[in-house]
């Protein structure tokens, strides 16, 4: 079903994620590239590893105080044909944001905040690809095979995935004072550590960037596969079967961090330092570095690096093999 409100607060919170990195650490926000350097060189990846963190400790505000938020996965089963796809999937990913340099967080909610063209140029070869591939493929995750949602009031009165869904008063009034704490830890935690070693200040940053990445993607619905999934079924022949929750993620996640940059316009050469660095560490790659596979897998799967690493904490089967086909996938030399 269509979550307006939980989506618009999820992405409201991946906003919070990147922003504070940002600010603070000068560094964009990119899961796939964290997940690499995990995988290249773990001593010299302190931050990345602070990120993750933060994103497995993303779990508990939910459990406590929005259960019914938490995903749902298919169920993985313990056959050779499972744990083949699984690996081939983690393969594909980590191939194609090795080659694109990097997935939906770095390119979407990141590169297209700074109005990069190389991020333009990302989104606009792997999102299509995405939906061609949903659309094409046969697989039993795909939209085409999900029926339509039914009624909460009636379970024979099925509706289509796109009608609106709005959580009740109680539930809304937790996400908003949720929200609204983060924004407050955003500006309290970095006059905290005003005066803490810049290498200690960084990690703490990373953990809190972390879990509000983590908490955006479980309350907006894109740390499931299927919600992502459907939003392919854009492309579908069955229009029932769409929910446009991906959208909102652009509108409250990725504008607000647009505005925040054009204000604060960290690519200039005289842009004041982040608070804990003395430089701004964004990317220098160009348009030749973008790539198309990553978005086959994104389609065949709807996962990408961030949901991954949360699907692995509540299934470590599926874990276990989606990171090794992606430490496979990154180590081709192709």
């Amino acid at each position: 079903m269509f979550t307006p409100v939980e989506t618009a607060c999820g992405a409201l919170l991946l906003h919070q994620a990147t922003s504070v990195l940002l600010s603070n650490t000068g560094k964009p926000l990119g899961v796939s590239g964290m997940l690499r350097r995990c995988v290249a060189a773990p001593s010299r990846s302190t931050l990345a590893i602070c990120f993750l963190i933060g994103m497995v400790l993303s779990f508990l505000p939910v459990y406590l105080l929005l259960p019914s938020l938490l995903p749902t996965y298919p169920v993985f089963e313990r056959t050779w044909r499972a744990a083949l796809w699984t690996v081939g999937i983690g393969a594909l990913t980590g191939w194609g944001t090795k080659n694109s340099n990097g997935c939906t967080s770095g390119h979407m909610l990141s590169g297209l905040s700074h109005l990069s063209g190389r991020s333009a140029l990302a989104v606009a070869i792997f999102f299509p690809t995405a939906l061609l591939t949903s659309l094409l493929s046969s697989s039993s995750s795909s939209a085409d095979a999900l029926p339509p949602c039914a009624s909460s009031t009636n379970s024979n009165n099925h509706m289509p995935y796109y009608t609106p869904s709005y959580p009740p008063a109680s539930k809304t009034a937790r996400l908003v004072l949720l929200v609204a704490l983060l924004v407050f830890q955003n500006l309290a935690l970095p006059r905290l550590l005003r005066d803490a070693p810049k290498s200690t200040a960084r990690e703490a940053i990373s953990v809190l960037s972390g879990l509000e990445f983590g908490l955006g993607l479980l309350i907006s619905g894109m740390a499931s596969p299927l919600k992502v999934v459907r939003f392919f079924a854009l492309a579908s022949p069955r229009p029932a079967a769409f929910n446009p929750s991906l959208s909102l993620i652009l509108l409250f996640g990725t504008l607000p961090s647009l505005l925040l940059n054009l204000h604060h316009r960290p690519s200039r050469p005289s842009a004041t330092s982040p608070a804990f660095d003395r430089k701004w560490h964004l990317p220098t790659k160009t348009a030749r570095d973008v790539d198309w596979r990553f978005g086959v897998a994104w389609g065949l799967a709807g996962v990408c690096p961030g949901p991954a690493v949360l699907r692995a904490v509540v299934q470590p089967e599926w874990g276990v093999l989606w990171a090794a086909g992606f430490w496979a996938g990154c180590v081709v030399p192709l």
